[in-house]
């Protein structure tokens, strides 16, 4: 089964998909299998992270873009913004897919685990996540 997410844009951080994932998931009704996610976008990323503790994300965030900040005068692609090669750094540092187990019919996350989309960019821009499930 494949299915795509219409994620809407929500600016630059990272935002929780869990639920999405989970809905077609239980839609599938697999009781063991793999989940793979796909992000079709080269400015935005996918990870698994704490969903307990809204620091943790603001940490995560504050650090990647202290790693790779905008305005670097060696940055030749900035047509679509200040935002938008750092955003491309930050999507090859982090992960473009997923892959998480399906064990009795629930995805195999952690207690404090959470699927997120990392948006790299500041404007709003829907993006799209494959879902796969075998």
């Amino acid at each position: 089964m494949i299915r795509t997410l219409s994620i809407p844009g929500r600016g630059s951080g990272l935002h929780e998909i869990t639920d999405q994932v989970v809905e077609v998931v239980r839609e599938h009704g697999a009781q063991e299998g793999l989940c793979t996610l796909f992000i079709r976008h080269t400015s935005a990323s996918l990870t698994i992270q704490e969903n307990a503790d809204p620091s943790a994300r603001r940490d995560l965030e504050a650090w990647l873009d202290r790693l790779v900040p905008e305005g670097d005068p060696l940055y030749t692609h900035t047509a679509e913004g200040p935002d938008d090669m750092p955003a491309h750094l930050k999507a090859i540092l982090t992960a473009t897919s997923l892959s998480i187990p399906i064990v009795s019919g629930r995805l195999a996350l952690g207690t404090w685990q959470g699927v997120y989309l990392w948006e790299h960019r500041h404007h709003r821009t829907r993006r799209q996540v494959v879902v796969h499930i075998a």
